[in-house]
């Protein structure tokens, strides 16, 4: 069985700026950019009880300031040039755990999980075409985004051990032609292909678990690999723009690590829901159903 439909594969080759423009003339017409600011405002909800659970839950059994630079490290992915100021709110959580009661934690866990809730209802508006054959038992639903924040866990935990070991290799060097050579270059490309890897993975995951039905997993790596490119070039210019022009500091003063990382999930979930557009176009050109957008549209019942 092939990996990709040819047809569908020769069709987007060929006419790659149609498919392009199909893509995007979908996402207007699931009015795309909407449901990424109610993704990226529940995100921001989220971000920071979903951390700080998960550094409690892994400070157990890994060293608290090892986790901490990790996930530092890999939160600069997500929200450029603030994540020292999410850690250190972390950092300040971690110190005073043994308050936390059990109502709070709870309170932490439901809204971990709203951003995981709406970014489901974000890919049933994107992916409605499965919906109206198919649906999804309400407890499946429910269970979804604290099953995702299992994973998160566990992936945290698996990427600080790889990233440790990485960086004990950088510490090394090898001698050749009686020359010293250090190996911290070779560390550091590995932690970016490994963060890299990670990303590509996380994406094809959503891809494959948030929208209703079974999805191929080629068709989620599809989708996976678009938003990973499309965020590494939108991460380096917000790193540049940050740095070198912004001045939204002079703006919002305080508040202005709030509206940073509201901005950053913004162009995030954007992109994020744009890779599940490019599945979802894709799929109809496998099909070979009507390409051209339907848009969202509300009916006005007739005044009787």
């Amino acid at each position: 069985m092939p990996i990709l439909n040819r047809n569908a594969v020769t069709y987007v080759v060929g006419h790659p700026l149609r498919f392009l423009l199909q893509c995007l003339k979908g996402f207007k017409a699931n009015q795309g950019l909407l449901l990424a600011g109610a993704v990226a405002y529940y995100s921001l909800l989220s971000i920071v009880p979903l951390v700080m659970l998960v550094v409690v839950a892994l400070s157990h059994v890994i060293d608290p300031a090892e986790l901490l630079e990790t996930i530092g490290h890999y939160l600069e992915w997500l929200v450029p040039g603030q994540s020292k100021a999410i850690v250190t709110e972390v950092a300040h959580f971690l110190e005073h755990r043994d308050l936390v009661g059990w109502f709070l934690g709870l309170t932490m866990l439901f809204f971990s999980s709203l951003a995981f809730t709406v970014l489901e209802n974000a890919m049933c508006v994107i992916f409605l075409h499965r919906v109206d054959t198919r649906k999804r038992h309400y407890m499946i639903s429910a269970m979804l985004p604290y099953c995702y924040i299992l994973c998160l866990g566990i992936g945290a935990l698996v990427v600080t051990l790889v990233a440790g070991s990485l960086q004990v290799i950088g510490a090394e060097s090898v001698r050749l032609f009686g020359v010293a050579w250090s190996l911290q270059g070779l560390s550091g490309a590995l932690l970016y292909m490994l963060g890299l890897a990670g990303e590509v993975l996380l994406l094809s995951s959503i891809y494959m678990v948030m929208p209703v039905g079974t999805l191929r997993w080629q068709h989620a790596l599809i989708g996976g690999v678009t938003a990973t490119v499309l965020w590494e070039i939108a991460r380096h210019v917000l790193v540049w723009y940050f740095t070198t022009l912004s001045q939204v500091n002079v703006v919002y003063g305080s508040m202005t690590t709030a509206i940073v990382v509201m901005f950053s999930l913004e162009i995030g979930a954007t992109l994020l829901l744009f890779g599940a557009q490019v599945i979802a176009e894709y799929e109809k050109v496998v099909r070979g159903e009507d390409t051209s957008p339907q848009p969202m549209t509300t009916t006005t019942p007739e005044a009787g």
